[in-house]
């Protein structure tokens, strides 16, 4: 097994596309995106997708190549994902990942899960529930019917309970009990290089980038996507805040300060998921990437 997929992971703001362009340079290949929130061409400033610069400088793959109203989910972009570096080394040994989505990253490196299809009313049933009683009553069914579920997910994220919820209501077994089967094996090996720094220097340049992304435009990107609001790809920081301030029920400070907190709480649910491999390659955000490349090659065979 001579390819070798380099899995480039850290928290949101910490640089990881920059990384990923100059080791897509360094070794001639290509990138895959696995940041699920960059698949959408209608999001561009508050995803913080690549540049059309960026995206000159190396070919890349899974961005913007959907619209927000496709149902669009990690077992349709495990399968694509897997085909399309299936293409990728017939022509290289290395091919880059990037992206924050650690469950998108998981489904590339490792595998998904499998599960049995069930009725789609259900999930249709939990979204009106979703809508009309808030999430504590689903996180309260789920820790009725899977405790262990519930202690291991990120209750606050309503994708993640709905799925949950849809699989015991559907199956009549727990959520949990299709977990850590064993998973299709992969014909590449996985690089990962993590980004970290500081706490108090990720949550500086998080607030640096809310800020930009209001002085590039976010507002009016998110004014040009309010009627579709409701769409599960909105649902997501940086646009539920704005949708808010539209709606009257904040004023644009609040809201900013909101995308802001919310965006450092995501961050730190990132590292703790992504803390969980112990083989990841850790390098502060300002390591030289010469370094970088050195202690990337020392894993090559």
């Amino acid at each position: 097994m001579n390819k070798y997929l380099i899995s480039v992971i850290g928290p949101t703001a910490i640089g990881k596309t920059s990384l990923s362009i100059k080791l897509a340079k360094h070794f001639k290949t290509e990138i895959i995106s696995a940041d699920s929130r960059q698949f959408f061409k209608e999001m561009h400033i508050g995803t913080a997708a690549p540049t059309p610069d960026e995206l000159n400088q190396v070919k890349h793959h899974f961005i913007h190549h959907k619209s927000i109203k496709n149902n669009y989910n990690v077992g349709a972009f495990e399968k694509d994902a897997i085909s399309c570096l299936h293409q990728l080394f017939n022509n290289n040994d290395v091919v880059v990942m990037v992206g924050g989505s650690g469950l998108y990253i998981d489904a590339v490196t490792k595998g998904l899960d499998y599960f049995p299809d069930v009725d789609p009313s259900i999930r249709e049933q939990l979204n009106n529930e979703l809508k009309s009683n808030g999430i504590e009553s689903l996180q309260k069914q789920l820790k009725e019917l899977d405790i262990k579920a519930y202690n291991s997910m990120a209750v606050d994220n309503p994708h993640r309970i709905i799925r949950a919820l849809e699989i015991c209501l559907g199956t009549g077994k727990p959520y949990s009990s299709f977990l850590n089967k064993e998973k299709s094996p992969r014909e590449f090996k996985t690089i990962s290089v993590g980004l970290t720094a500081d706490r108090e220097i990720i949550y500086e340049r998080i607030n640096k980038r809310v800020d930009m992304m209001m002085d590039e435009g976010l507002l009016e990107e998110v004014k040009k996507l309010e009627n579709h609001q409701d769409l599960n790809a909105l649902n997501t920081v940086g646009y539920k805040e704005l949708f808010k301030y539209l709606k009257g029920e904040w004023d644009l400070e609040f809201a900013i300060s909101e995308i802001k907190k919310n965006t450092r709480r995501f961050a730190k649910r990132q590292l703790t998921w992504f803390k969980k491999n112990e083989d990841t390659l850790w390098f502060d955000y300002q390591t030289d990437i010469d370094y970088i490349i050195a202690e990337i090659k020392s894993k090559l065979d």
